[in-house]
């Protein structure tokens, strides 16, 4: 099983930004902590603070990945063209954040991503991660 992890603007900075909100665990944490505990899943970990990029990798991994994990950060509430672009790929994606969104400032209430995932974990933290890679591994049982 393939899984390509997909983080937005900003997220290379995990670990010390605003770690009352995103907490203290940096992306490569987060991805070597899902490499130890998945061994038999191949994980392809991406980020990019540039939308087009993220444009492209979902362009490059939608039609031949298992699952994409999606956390595109601020472009979750501002990107048609990301939300487009998971509409036109045939890879699942699940989106996540680490914070509830729906908790935060009204604006991030939106997500234009949403209508086009097969399901949102927003507010569990770096577990979100690991959630959203068991629906994929119970999807394909």
């Amino acid at each position: 099983m393939k899984i390509v992890i997909i983080n937005g603007p900003n997220l290379n900075l995990l670990g010390t930004r605003e770690p009352e909100i995103y907490g203290h665990e940096t992306l490569d944490d987060i991805i070597n902590g899902l490499k130890t505990k998945y061994p038999d899943v191949e994980f392809v970990s991406l980020q990019s603070n540039v939308e087009g990029e993220i444009i492209n990798m979902l362009h490059e991994y939608g039609f031949s990945a298992d699952g994409i994990i999606l956390n595109a950060g601020g472009y979750t509430h501002t990107s048609v063209s990301i939300a487009d672009a998971v509409a036109a790929i045939q890879t699942p994606v699940v989106e996540v954040h680490l914070s509830n969104i729906l908790a935060r400032e009204a604006f991030r209430s939106v997500s234009l991503i949403a209508p086009h995932s097969a399901g949102i974990i927003s507010g569990f933290g770096t577990i979100g991660y690991s959630l959203a890679v068991d629906f994929f591994i119970n999807k394909y049982k």
